[in-house]
């Protein structure tokens, strides 16, 4: 008999993105050598939703956020332990981005930002990521 499966870890998080010269720029985030968008492990007593927009601000200092399709989210595949993460869809009118400090590192986690075109975010993104990105793209897109 096998042990059982540990439960799945959800994180949420943010395709956070702000129009410029009417095209969709894209917010990366870099962690050592991994491009992702904002996000984090959702809290107990906390909705994804919540802890999407906490983390965005936590990690970005974004406070402003619009969601023209309201709460709709992808979720990728199961990942590294057991991790599922949600992401929503949100517009930003800011451009600056203070990379917050983690209060258990000591420091920020991320080492780098970008605001990023489509063909960029497809390059930097990992594997598991491009479905979600795709997603969010068309919808930006038409």
């Amino acid at each position: 008999m096998s042990d059982p499966l540990p439960p799945l870890r959800l994180s949420a998080g943010v395709i956070v993105y702000r129009w410029e010269h009417g095209e969709p720029r894209y917010l990366l985030l870099r962690a050592f050598r991994n491009w992702d968008f904002p996000k984090g492990i959702v809290e107990q007593g906390e909705t994804p939703l919540a802890a999407a927009r906490r983390e965005v601000f936590e990690e970005t200092g974004i406070e402003t956020l619009r969601f023209p399709w309201g709460e709709e989210y992808r979720e990728t595949e199961v990942y590294d332990r057991r991790k599922v993460a949600r992401y929503y869809l949100a517009e930003t009118s800011s451009a600056m981005i203070t990379l917050g400090i983690n209060p258990a590192l000591g420091k920020p986690e991320h080492q780098e930002f970008r605001w990023v075109e489509a063909q960029e975010a497809r390059h930097l993104l990992p594997p598991r990521l491009l479905p979600i990105f795709d997603w969010a793209h068309r919808r930006l897109t038409g």
